[in-house]
């Protein structure tokens, strides 16, 4: 029989195991900083010593491009509104080339989390496979991938195009299979029942549930992919990335041209940010009453 007249800790003993555990826990996160800040010490100076510069001197320096193009600028402001004209139309392929992508990328991840969702997927053994095809398609760099086609295809926008598709399909399929997992599996089952086919469970019984949050994940990664594309114009991938990398490397003499690819590029961003946080925020929460 338990002794119940046993003593029981007191508040004061439960007070110092409290005061104990937290030291221990400060001492150990304090430990653990000390040693993040060493590494991150150690490396900088790594990087610092291999550097073709040194960082204390450069960083004194680092406004002074920025402020020779908007000098440049002001000078020949007359002639802004000619190079934002001028390079509308790369812009607009920069835009064209991000959406061609995201829309590609948006229907393979569509299937590839659909393929790799245990309850969804026609192939359960294979859910492996397409899970590990998805992790490889977001591992892999666009600027990698884009490098490879244009040595393959060429320059210009299509292997941009492809390079962006695959990355998106590898990131929005992972997203998706997030999205599939909270799905309610009721509506594929009675669907099951009366013998629909896979591709009529998945469109009828799953997509409805999920479409929102798969629209609002895609126009999040379109947001994505312009920068993408303008990034891999500078590889010769085309749209207004490769304008702004022919600008910059003209120098002086054309700073204008490169000031004026910067404002349409942010001002591009910027629209199409606040436009898609609006058309997610409605998908999500429902147009106000």
């Amino acid at each position: 029989m338990a002794d119940l007249t046993a003593a029981r800790p007191g508040i004061d003993d439960i007070r110092q195991q409290y005061t104990a555990h937290t030291q221990r826990k400060r001492l150990y996160g304090g430990i653990l900083l000390a040693l993040f800040v060493a590494l991150m010490a150690a490396g900088f100076r790594t990087a610092d010593a291999r550097n073709a510069g040194s960082f204390a001197d450069g960083f004194t320096r680092i406004f002074d491009y920025p402020a020779e193009v908007l000098a440049e600028a002001a000078d020949k402001a007359a002639q802004l509104p000619g190079h934002l004209v001028h390079f509308f139309p790369a812009l607009v392929e920069t835009l064209n080339i991000a959406a061609a992508s995201t829309l590609a990328g948006a229907v393979f991840g569509t299937l590839l989390s659909l393929l790799a969702t245990r309850g969804m997927a026609p192939w359960p053994v294979l859910i492996p496979l397409f899970r590990r095809i998805s992790d490889i398609c977001r591992a892999v760099p666009e600027i990698v991938i884009a490098l490879v086609l244009i040595f393959v295809l060429g320059g210009g926008p299509v292997p941009a195009m492809i390079a962006i598709a695959i990355h998106t399909a590898g990131a929005l399929g992972k997203l998706f299979s997030e999205v599939n997992e909270n799905a309610s599996l009721k509506p594929v089952e009675g669907l099951s029942s009366v013998g629909a086919g896979w591709v009529q469970r998945m469109t009828l019984g799953v997509i409805p549930q999920v479409g929102p949050n798969y629209v609002s994940y895609a126009l999040l990664r379109f947001e994505i992919n312009i920068r993408a594309s303008a990034i891999l114009g500078f590889v010769g991938a085309g749209g207004i990335g490769y304008e702004l990398k022919n600008a910059m490397s003209w120098g002086q003499g054309s700073y204008d041209e490169a000031a004026a690819i910067f404002l349409l590029l942010f001002a591009a961003i910027v629209a199409v940010d606040q436009l898609s946080g609006l058309l997610r925020d409605r998908l999500t929460h429902g147009a106000a009453a």
